[in-house]
């Protein structure tokens, strides 16, 4: 039986950690959720309302959380559902796993508590909405920290580029998510085809997804160069993931 390029992890620090091919592929999911979910609300609103003959006016919802209440509410749900499980699932060192674990669930809770509906809420509604928006401010926090402090680490041997980049793009997430209180709350462009708010949203958005996915094709160029494990950051102590031995490749 052949193990190919897979990898074998030290039995003592074996429970709790993912190889590298694993890690690899939940980042790229995350990235591309970041990536894509800001355009595609819009343009499905805009393609649902083409091809059912219906008037296009408004295809544009005022914030990412208002298409809950359009065309694409189950596109929104499903990507904030399946961003939450990838972050669940990730496993990487023990400070990610809980970043990771909690960003996960911030991600369910702003899929299950939409944001109130504009004009005439219930009680109920105005109180499900608050927990909407604290679940999604802890989730872009939350997703900023790994651009800040994860993915970036200056005692290891990655490129300075590299580091200044996840800075940026922390930097970004943080700056858009206090851009985006301040048009909700002063209620700027609310006349405006494209409301500052989704604008904010959409850079933090691809701020986080442009992070995650460099992150994931950094850990991918690492695999397979095989270079030092020090490229890719890391707590101190963490477990490492070695190839497998030759004798045990059969």
């Amino acid at each position: 039986m052949t193990h190919d390029s897979r990898t074998q992890i030290p039995p003592d620090a074996r429970r709790g950690v993912q190889d590298e091919r694993t890690v690899t592929f939940l980042r790229l999911g995350v990235g591309l959720i970041g990536l894509l979910l800001p355009p595609a609300l819009p343009f499905g609103n805009w393609l649902a309302a083409e091809l059912l003959g219906r008037s296009t006016d408004g295809y544009w919802p005022g914030s990412m959380s208002g298409s809950y209440y359009t065309g694409t509410r189950n596109v929104f749900v499903g990507a904030l559902c399946a961003l939450g499980v990838f972050l669940v699932c990730y496993r990487f060192d023990r400070r990610d796993d809980r970043w990771s674990t909690a960003a996960g669930t911030f991600a369910v809770g702003v899929a299950l508590c939409p944001t109130a509906p504009s004009g005439d809420a219930s009680g109920l509604q105005r109180t499900v909405g608050v927990f909407h928006l604290v679940f999604a401010g802890l989730l872009f926090v939350m997703l900023a920290m790994f651009c800040l402090y994860s993915f970036r680490n200056p005692r290891s041997t990655q490129p300075a580029r590299v580091g200044a980049a996840y800075l940026a793009a922390g930097v970004l997430i943080l700056a858009a998510l206090l851009l985006s209180l301040a048009a909700g709350a002063t209620g700027i462009g609310a006349d405006w085809p494209v409301r500052p708010l989704y604008l904010c949203e959409w850079l933090a958005t691809w701020s986080f997804g442009a992070a995650w996915t460099g992150a994931a094709l950094e850990l991918a160029a690492h695999r397979r160069g095989g270079s030092g494990t020090d490229v890719i950051p890391r707590q101190k102590g963490a477990a490492t993931m070695e190839p497998l031995r030759p004798e045990a490749q059969a």
